[in-house]
């Protein structure tokens, strides 16, 4: 038995031996590549980015880095190189300032203005004096209700230019007819970007066209999606506005009240519009038989926005064929329809900060663009980063108020508000 119980004994201790070489320098390498994640460690660290707006080359076929967040963004330190944002849009507002008679309030500086939105404080973080150069979206109804007026349109337009000073910039929109197939439609027509070379606005104004019908609704919306398109530079600090010469009846457009309205709210421009009234003029052609030269028809658009707007409850086969409709019917709709216009063109300048000129006709338009003009050169421009970033589509009330020397008894004419962007 004992020379059975040696022999296991003596096989257990060769085999241990055969283990314990592969254990100890398997041990050996792990300690050696320890160190070496150790020692690399703190320099990945470092090159690891803390703040927002910090990058690094990328390689061929590497992962696309983060996009570098706007100018509008803030940024805070966060943990293992995460990146936080907070995108919080500029609002401007415009602002016009007037003392206990009337007369615009100049030189003023931002320490004089407080604004608040919902009832709380803001910082104003840019602010634009009444000298800073403008920017001017200047909108010419040249529909049928004013078409035969062209001359006296350019003439108004060319006052109201030059009335502006040096560095300002105008864009020119008008309507025009497009053809598709037998059929004239309305059109937008821009007949010049936002600029201040003078001579190419004067070339504009001659070149200006006619329509059959009135898009003003897409002329608003256009005027928001390209002529203001972009962020105002720094040089105008927000001084901007539309300046429109037009009745406000709308008969051709794809767009409606709300959505022109909502556009130009997003970006913060003043509206100023100039009231032609062409009611007389038309409603003597609506009521001509339809067979007689001169006539004027409403289009089904502006039949069926009278129908939904006024009597939603009627029924829409009564309002598709205009000639088939009396002169009383139709002398009601269009006085509607005109109404409807003149509260939204206050509606609109009231909400965005800005006025209402009303004309008896095309030949006081000088004069109230001569009005406008000195109107405009009288705004002041603030803007700030609202403290509420909660996206939730929401209307947001903005009132701002003087403080100061000669600030009993002034008055301040802004924009009433503007809706939150919705997540």
């Amino acid at each position: 038995m004992a020379k059975y119980a040696a022999t296991p004994k003596r096989t257990r201790t060769a085999q241990g031996a055969r283990l314990a070489l592969p254990l100890i320098l398997l041990t050996a390498l792990l300690s050696a590549f320890a160190i070496t994640i150790a020692q690399q460690t703190p320099q990945d660290k470092q090159q690891r980015p803390r703040r927002v707006g910090q990058g690094s080359r990328q390689e061929p076929g590497a992962t696309p880095p983060r996009p570098t967040p706007s100018p509008m963004a803030t940024g805070d330190e966060v943990d293992d190189g995460d990146v936080l944002r907070v995108d919080t849009q500029l609002v401007s507002v415009p602002a016009i300032v007037t003392d206990k008679t009337g007369r615009p309030l100049a030189n003023l500086r931002a320490d004089n203005f407080i604004l608040y939105e919902d009832n709380r404080p803001q910082q104003i973080s840019n602010f634009a004096t009444t000298e800073a150069p403008f920017e001017v979206a200047l909108l010419l109804d040249t529909s049928g209700s004013t078409r035969a007026d062209i001359g006296l349109i350019r003439r108004a337009a060319r006052t109201f230019i030059e009335a502006l000073r040096p560095g300002d910039r105008v864009a020119i929109i008008a309507f025009n007819n497009s053809e598709e197939g037998t059929q004239k439609l309305a059109t937008v027509d821009l007949l010049t970007p936002l600029t201040d070379d003078r001579e190419a606005l004067q070339k504009a104004l001659e070149n200006i066209g006619t329509s059959n019908g009135t898009p003003y609704y897409d002329a608003l919306v256009r005027i928001g999606e390209e002529v203001f398109r972009e962020p105002p530079s720094k040089e105008m600090r927000g001084r901007r506005a539309v300046v429109a010469l037009t009745d406000g009846v709308d008969s051709a457009s794809d767009a409606d009240y709300a959505e022109a309205r909502a556009r130009l709210q997003r970006t913060g421009v003043a509206s100023y519009f100039i009231q032609v009234n062409t009611e007389d003029f038309v409603e003597d052609r609506l009521l001509r038989d339809c067979q007689q030269f001169g006539t004027l028809r409403l289009s089904r658009r502006q039949l069926e926005r009278y129908r939904r707007i006024f009597v939603p409850r009627a029924d829409a086969a009564n309002y598709e064929e205009f000639c088939k409709m009396g002169q009383f019917e139709r002398m009601q709709i269009s006085r509607s329809l005109y109404d409807l216009a003149r509260r939204e063109m206050n509606d609109l300048a009231r909400a965005l900060g800005g006025k209402t000129f009303p004309t008896r006709d095309l030949r006081d338009a000088r004069a109230a663009f001569a009005q406008v003009a000195a109107e405009i050169g009288t705004q002041y421009s603030l803007g700030y980063y609202p403290t509420n970033k909660t996206r939730d589509g929401r209307f947001r009330a903005i009132r701002v108020e003087v403080r100061g020397a000669n600030a009993a008894g002034t008055q301040v004419r802004a924009r009433e508000g503007y809706y939150a962007p919705k997540s």
